[in-house]
């Protein structure tokens, strides 16, 4: 008469657990990253063994990672997502877990929220400090101001914004966007704008007071603005003491941090504000620039125009 052993060892179902352990033992050890992921879930073989089609994919899933570029060779099941176990008191629970280019796509759409572009290359967009060309000995000043006003934000203390003037293709929109871009990602709202395109844009939606007052308070109220191109546009009363004056005003009023981008010094951007409509004023071009010298830092940097 068999013992209760030999019954349930001859039943379907002790052939069934036969052929899992035999399986799951096989994979163990003959794969490296099955087993590397079976070692991970410090739990027994007897309970790992009742999850191995579900390990064998995960496995699977972590090969496919290997050698893979970026997100768009993804040939996972779930774009971007690894199929992955963890132990959660000795029980195994399998969820969809962001892979490295995943989460750094996350973190450029976190960014995206953040910033508003308005006219700007996808160079700009996608600066970063990690990419800031350090070769040029004469933007290493600049390069500094940048990483000190970085490490002032990090211990909340106020630092004035930066006037950065110079030639024609320096790097000074990288440099600056690199840094806002950084800032970006603590939840802040930047606002990088080519200033002349926004003017005539702002214009153009001059009597429809809800999208010109939407564009507007867009920048004149965001946590961090740069004004790219300054003094490259023509002046008009309205855009040098409504608009400008308007902006500076504010910002200057509730401390927000302001910046600038110019192939004008802070002198001969005073100059170009002085003429309005073939119209001279003096006093109303040194009002703004005094409200500029109230937020920022002036520097010039004359570097290799990489643009060429």
């Amino acid at each position: 008469m068999e013992s209760m052993k030999e019954v349930i060892s001859n039943s379907k179902y002790g052939k069934s657990m036969y052929r899992l352990e035999q399986d799951f033992q096989k994979d163990y050890d003959n794969d490296m990253v099955f087993r590397r992921i079976c070692n991970n879930l410090k739990l027994d073989n007897n309970t790992l063994m009742k999850y191995t089609t579900k390990i064998e994919k995960s496995a699977c899933e972590l090969k496919n990672c290997q050698g893979c570029k970026n997100i768009m060779e993804c040939k996972n099941e779930v774009n971007g997502y690894v199929y992955y176990p963890d132990n959660n008191m000795g029980l195994v629970e399998f969820s969809y877990v962001p892979c490295k280019y995943k989460k750094a796509m996350d973190e450029d759409n976190k960014i995206l929220d953040n910033v508003y572009y308005f006219n700007i290359n996808m160079d700009i967009r996608k600066a970063t400090m990690k990419d800031i060309d350090t070769k040029d000995k004469n933007r290493f000043e600049i390069i500094k101001w940048i990483k000190e006003y970085l490490t002032c934000f990090k211990k909340n203390e106020y630092h004035k914004g930066l006037y950065l003037s110079g030639n024609f293709g320096c790097g000074k929109t990288y440099l600056v966007s690199a840094m806002l871009n950084e800032i970006a990602k603590s939840g802040k709202r930047i606002a990088i704008v080519y200033y002349p395109e926004f003017l005539r844009s702002l214009k153009e939606s001059f009597y429809d007071g809800d999208e010109y007052k939407r564009k507007f308070n867009k920048i004149k109220k965001c946590d961090y603005l740069l004004l790219d191109d300054i003094g490259a546009d023509s002046v008009t009363e309205w855009s040098r003491d409504e608009v400008l004056g308007t902006i500076l005003q504010y910002r200057m009023e509730e401390r927000l941090a302001t910046f600038f981008t110019s192939n004008l010094t802070i002198e001969e951007l005073e100059q170009h504000l002085a003429v309005a409509n073939k119209e001279v004023d003096h006093v109303k071009a040194r009002r703004i620039i005094e409200r500029v010298r109230q937020l920022c830092e002036c520097k010039v940097m004359i570097s290799e125009n990489k643009r060429k």
